[in-house]
């Protein structure tokens, strides 16, 4: 087994390390096709991935793993139940032994410390390599579960035209309807994944063409479902979307105990399984920011659903876990969300142990230099393991007051900045632009020029707010779709940092003292984008090409070695500029944590937003959505892969007093007040000038 090109993210086949597996093998091995239970729909979330590579998600090795999978055996195993019966005790076969080999290596690596026998060092490359290989092999065989998944309850796509007339009638025997009417295709050479001539490629759709599209039966293995669910906004609300799948749910759940091979029982299972995934992604930015929508879904649920099957009760249960998170409040779960809940604490735990070995493996700084001509050059070096905390500060805004106690930051004033190291300070700035970019989403980047997100250094005016934005500019969603306004707040925060940095700067007393800090927030900077935390490194990017910082004298008196950091920040600024997708080349992003800078990400969405989503004949064109999700998509991709630097909270308290004391600061009026800011003439030299010039014109009248 070797490990896919694509990734699944950190916190692969943890969601099937828990009590519940033996009881989910159980029931698969009875009947997968009838009614599928609750496991058949743990996960249904195709995750970024899915959006990002789409039909290249699941190369020719994984297609042809499951094709054999079982052919050593009777033949009995060459059905598709068998097949997920031993897939699935694989997976947690090689699970349980990922999970011991990490521990016994965690405890080699304390023996080491301690220095005890130089056998222990030995032995320590020879476990790594293997926890590798274990490594990919939990994370192909994960691959290859999301693949039988993405098979399941699709129909074809003569079928599609019917789906849309589904919600009215209970019967199948429905005239056939023309599906270019609905969908248009264009046909691409053969894919290593199929086996047909040719493959077509949808193109565009009628809102009703492109909702029925999810039934088809290569939607998942296209990437469809999770680009949809990105990007459906720009053609149908989310109450149209929710009718559109309760409708087919309604019509065909009584036909559900029929041959489970019917269209009817495909058509209401990928029904389910599309709104259980609509949730899993999408509940913090649809459902809990639209109470109507979260109530209609609700009823339904509790009066047609939850009496008939677990289905009901599942979503419910789902559906409260989705809300306790987001509130914050776990004590409102149930015991199924308590259990759940433990489940995540494990995944939290493997995932904090997979990182460090991550770490300890990979090549973690990100270089770049400037050569001639060239632009910015990636380059990748070694680092030491300097993480020994998985612990994460409790999520809170820059502008918070926080509970830690701790002197007044306007009393202590910036000489914690010059006492701390700038990697100190660039690890726990990056926990606190942490704390608000995993709470980000990759819809809160869409249709941000109706926020008023602007291509400017400034992106949100201070003045502007969620409630006062322009109506100007014509809104690209539906005008009955409700939109969440997070990404004003995470551009705010961004605007809070860049005028902390420069008026720490202006508001120095002495141009030594200018000279020191200028020099901090230099490094700072630099070791922000080598740890791949673009976010800050811009921010204060954008804080020292403030005009007045600009002007200060003491750029001229900035050793030259620290001066040339600006001009790699500026290459920095230009490289993320460039290419929507810069971030995401190679595997580097899958191993090492990003922040991206939400202001450039911004921008290179609305770049794509530009011209005209629909066909001359009314069709959304589908193309083009797709490649706005696959932009998007590195948001989740990011947030897969968090840091895991220690918390110094004393430190974090004093930077966010200081960010929320100067976030409204005038910088021009606090540099009027401060003489370091302008260049001094001196007196004597000034007086001897004009008493020189006096001779100069007394001697010319003698």
């Amino acid at each position: 087994l070797q490990s896919n090109g694509c990734s699944i993210g950190p916190g692969f086949a943890e969601e099937n390390v828990g009590p519940e597996e033996e009881t989910m093998i159980k029931i698969d091995g009875n009947s997968y096709l009838e009614s599928p239970s609750l496991p058949d729909f743990h996960g249904c979330s195709p995750g970024w991935s899915s959006a990002f590579y789409g039909a290249e998600c699941f190369d020719s090795e994984v297609h042809n793993y499951l094709k054999n999978l079982g052919k050593q055996k009777s033949s009995e195993s060459q059905n598709i139940d068998a097949k997920k019966v031993e897939l699935e005790q694989l997976l947690m076969m090689e699970t349980k032994n990922y999970r011991k080999t990490i521990k016994f290596y965690q405890k080699l690596l304390q023996k080491e410390r301690r220095s005890k026998g130089p056998e222990t060092k030995s032995m320590l490359p020879k476990l790594r390599g293997q926890l590798q290989e274990m490594k990919s092999k939990v994370q192909f065989l994960e691959l290859v579960k999301k693949y039988v998944q993405a098979k399941q309850w699709g129909v074809e796509s003569c079928v599609l035209p019917t789906v849309i007339h589904n919600g009215k009638t209970d019967t199948m025997n429905l005239a056939p309807m023309d599906e270019s009417s609905l969908l248009l295709y264009y046909n691409t050479e053969k894919h290593q994944c199929n086996n047909q001539n040719g493959v077509r490629v949808l193109q565009a759709g009628t809102p009703l063409g492109l909702m029925a599209y999810l039934y088809s039966r290569n939607a998942f293995l296209e990437g469809y479902v999770q680009q949809f669910l990105y990007t459906f906004r720009y053609f149908c609300t989310q109450e149209e979307f929710l009718q559109f799948l309760l409708d087919r749910i309604s019509s065909t759940l009584s036909s559900t105990s029929l041959d489970p091979s019917t269209s009817l029982t495909k058509i209401c299972n990928r029904s389910f399984y599309i709104l259980q995934a609509w949730i899993e992604d999408c509940y913090s930015v649809d459902f809990a920011t639209n109470t109507n929508l979260l109530c209609t879904l609700k009823e339904f649920l509790s009066s047609k659903i939850a009496s008939l099957n677990g289905y009901g009760e599942h979503l419910l249960s789902l559906l409260e876990v989705a809300s306790a998170r987001k509130s914050g409040s776990a004590d409102q779960c149930s015991s199924m969300d308590k259990c759940e809940e433990e489940g995540e604490e494990g995944r939290k735990t493997l995932h904090s142990l997979c990182k460090k070995l991550s770490e300890d493996v990979a090549g973690k700084n990100f270089y770049w230099k400037l050569s001639k001509g060239m632009g910015p050059i990636v380059q990748y070096q070694k680092e030491r393991l300097h993480t020994s905390s998985a612990v994460l500060p409790k999520p809170c805004s820059f502008t918070e007051e926080s509970s830690v106690s701790f002197a007044k930051a306007d009393e202590v004033g910036p000489y914690l900045l010059i006492e701390y190291s700038a990697q100190q300070l660039c690890w726990q700035l990056t926990l606190l632009q942490q704390e608000v970019f995993l709470k980000c989403h990759p819809v809160h980047f869409l249709n941000s020029r109706a926020l008023g997100v602007k291509d400017k250094c400034v992106a949100v005016q201070k003045a502007v707010s969620p409630e006062t934005v322009s109506l100007k500019v014509c809104s690209l969603f539906l005008s009955k779709c409700v939109q969440d306004q997070y990404l004003l707040q995470l551009l705010r925060n961004a605007d809070s940092i860049s005028t902390w940095v420069a008026a720490e700067i202006v508001t120095c007393h002495t141009t030594k003292r200018q000279v020191s800090l200028l020099s901090k927030f230099l490094r700072i900077a630099k070791c922000c984008y080598e740890q791949r935390n673009f976010a800050t490194a811009m921010q204060i990017l954008a804080g020292l090409e403030n005009l007045i910082v600009r002007q200060l004298p003491a750029w001229k008196i900035l050793p030259a070695k620290v001066a040339e950091i600006m001009e790699e920040l500026k290459a920095v600024e230009v490289f993320l500029k460039s290419d929507s997708l810069c971030l995401m080349e190679g595997d580097r992003f899958k191993t090492l944590p990003t922040i991206p800078s939400a202001h450039v990400l911004a921008m290179h969405v609305q770049q794509l937003e530009t011209g005209g989503f629909t066909m001359t004949n009314g069709a959304h064109k589908w193309t083009k959505l797709r490649n706005i999700a696959k932009v998007v998509s590195q948001v989740h991709a990011f947030q897969e892969n968090p840091y895991t630097y220690t918390p110094d909270f004393k430190l974090q308290s004093y930077l966010r007093q200081r960010i929320a004391h100067f976030k409204d600061a005038d910088i021009s009026a606090l540099a009027a007040d401060n003489c370091a800011n302008f260049h001094q003439i001196p007196a004597e030299k000034h007086s001897r000038k004009i008493q020189d010039t006096l001779r100069r014109m007394k001697a010319t009248f003698q």
